[in-house]
């Protein structure tokens, strides 16, 4: 009978390629199946080619047809090898392999293969990859396309519609309330008013008598949000960030929210907030990006000037007139109204952007930085309620 194998064996075979063989031993079980979709995938790399890393690979697999040695299976079709990653890769290697093939290799059948797309669980990659592709997708693919859209969204809209609301619920005043809610919880004065309670020997302090804080509304006045988006090909992230906060943004008390997506045209978006879904499945990424006809665009919708926050998302690679960009937004700042360049409005904060503009914007006194959705709402929370 042979031994099992030596897992950390298989490990590095796995990271090695074939010719380790000869030191760890052959592949079994499902480590042969992983090997065979990490094989599928990157494989196709030029650069591993060349350096030997891992041997075969899709791109062979596919001329060649089933591999040479022994009684490997055939070369995979992107259903299979997708049914083969849920079956042997944990959750966060399944994204990661995932997020490779759409973006790295640009496998689309990933997103427009009906079979694929009815297997797959949505995730943020994978709604990337499908407004980007969806050009490419007829009107069955797209149907199926939207239920990754419409998950994902979902899920974000979730996460996020408490961070934005909960910055418009009010501040917190020092006066003691009788209102038993865990975020209006005074930790300070429970400590205070608990010191009697504290058993040295246990090293505890036992609440008996909890205090809060009252929470007193803030008196709003209409303002205007005006969110202004790039929607080239490399602000995808941003775009969708963007839709699910105007969304959540859209309906609060004292808020008029407009959302703009540009390239080297202006689309008004507005009437579509309340459904991010198809708001998203309107969008088209790529072109040109004419940040200042945006901007004028934006200007155009002020009401009241000083009641306006007009927030730009852009990576401020201008491909327009950038003279005519800085001559609007410092008639906009002249005027009072609160202008944001936002370099990035995804959980990362993570932007790669034109620091020569964005500094020239914010000599004119534009507020340039990088925002999560929680951060941009604090931040029109706090105008409002002052």
């Amino acid at each position: 009978m042979n031994p099992p194998p030596d897992p950390s064996l298989e490990r590095w075979r796995l990271i090695l390629g074939a010719p380790a063989e000869g030191c760890t031993g052959a592949l079994g079980g499902d480590a042969a199946g992983r090997d065979q979709a990490l094989d599928w995938l990157y494989g196709r790399d030029p650069d591993l080619q060349r350096r030997g890393v891992r041997r075969g690979g899709a791109r062979q697999a596919d001329r060649d047809g089933p591999r040479s040695a022994g009684d490997e299976p055939s070369a995979l079709t992107t259903v299979d090898w997708l049914d083969g990653v849920h079956r042997l890769f944990p959750k966060e290697t399944i994204e990661r392999l995932e997020r490779d093939a759409v973006e790295r290799y640009e496998i689309h059948e990933v997103v427009t293969d009906p079979a694929v797309l009815e297997r797959i669980e949505p995730n943020p990659t994978l709604l990337r990859a499908v407004l980007r592709t969806k050009h490419l997708m007829n009107q069955e693919v797209l149907a199926l396309a939207r239920r990754i859209v419409e998950k994902v969204v979902q899920d974000l809209l979730r996460r996020m519609a408490t961070e934005v609301r909960q910055a418009f619920h009010g501040t917190r005043s020092r006066r003691p309330s009788r209102w038993k809610q865990a975020r209006n919880f005074d930790f300070h004065a429970t400590i205070r008013a608990n010191l009697a309670h504290y058993r040295p020997e246990e090293k505890r302090l036992y609440i008996e008598h909890p205090r809060f804080l009252s929470r007193t509304r803030r008196q709003l006045d209409q303002w205007q949000m005006i969110l202004i988006v790039d929607q080239s090909g490399s602000m995808v992230g941003s775009v969708i960030h963007s839709a699910v906060t105007a969304a959540c943004l859209w309906g609060l008390p004292g808020l008029k929210t407009h959302l703009i997506a540009f390239d080297t045209n202006v689309v008004d978006l507005t009437s579509d907030v309340t459904d991010p879904v198809e708001l998203l499945m309107k969008v088209q990424l790529g072109g040109g990006t004419d940040i200042a006809r945006a901007m004028e665009y934006g200007a155009g919708l002020i009401e009241n000037p000083r009641r306006a926050i007009v927030a730009v998302v852009t990576d401020f690679y201008e491909g327009g007139d950038p003279y005519r960009l800085v001559r609007s937004v410092r008639g906009m700042v002249q005027q009072g109204t609160h202008v944001l360049g936002l370099a990035a409005l995804d959980e990362e904060a993570n932007p790669a952007y034109d620091r020569d503009m964005a500094q020239r914007l914010a000599n004119e006194g534009a507020q340039v930085g990088a925002m999560t959705p929680g951060q941009l709402a604090a931040f029109v929370a706090e105008r409002i309620g002052r």
